[in-house]
């Protein structure tokens, strides 16, 4: 092989390593490792675990549920979509969304004085039959209602903490979690404003 023929073999070679390279990194994009993949769940579990020893979760679902509707939440699924990835009813994941401070602006819908209502459960503390009979509801809208708020204050006396950890996790294997942030920036964050104790007992503690 003479010389010019050795420089043009290199000169191949080396293209088509490149182009290989390449191809394996483009096949990649946009699917997780093993390891990615063990990341998130262990980071959206330990968040799960965290909120569990905090607060009396409502919910009858195990952490493994929850952090699948965490994951498919933030992917952009609704209630009924999420019930049946989990196979629950949708009243569950409701519950089970609420206890994880994961919120939607349709949860603010209501054909009632909203933020009346939000002033007398937190204010007041009333009974579930006081709260249907004021706003003339029946008791498990009122139920439902009072969880909504319960969780709303909740998640702002921490400052959004648990569903920024949900987001961290997501965000570090590469995946979107613009769903939920828009929310909490756009409605959810003001509807506790009016408030004032919850600004000054809001916890910064771990």
């Amino acid at each position: 092989m003479d010389e010019k023929t050795e420089q043009l073999r290199d000169i191949f070679m080396d293209v088509s390593e490149e182009g290989s390279v390449t191809e394996s990194q483009a096949a990649g994009r946009g699917s997780l490792t093993d390891s990615d993949e063990a990341a998130v769940e262990e980071g959206l579990g330990q968040t799960v675990a965290r909120m569990r020893d905090r607060y009396e979760f409502r919910t009858g679902l195990d952490d493994a549920a929850l952090v699948t509707l965490v994951r498919e939440f933030y992917a952009g699924r609704e209630d009924d979509e999420l019930a049946d990835d989990i196979g629950v009813d949708e009243s569950a994941v409701v519950e089970a969304r609420l206890d994880l401070h994961l919120l939607r602006e349709s949860d603010d819908d209501a054909e009632f004085d909203v933020a009346t209502f939000r002033r007398r459960v937190i204010g007041d503390d009333p009974t579930g039959e006081e709260l249907a009979a004021a706003f003339e509801i029946d008791a498990e809208t009122a139920r439902y209602y009072r969880h909504v708020v319960e969780a709303q204050a909740a998640a702002r006396g921490v400052s959004h903490r648990f569903t920024s950890g949900f987001e961290d996790a997501l965000a570090e294997a590469g995946l979107a979690t613009q769903h939920t942030s828009a929310v909490r920036e756009t409605g959810l964050d003001e509807a506790t404003e009016d408030i004032d104790s919850l600004d000054s007992d809001a916890d910064v503690s771990m």
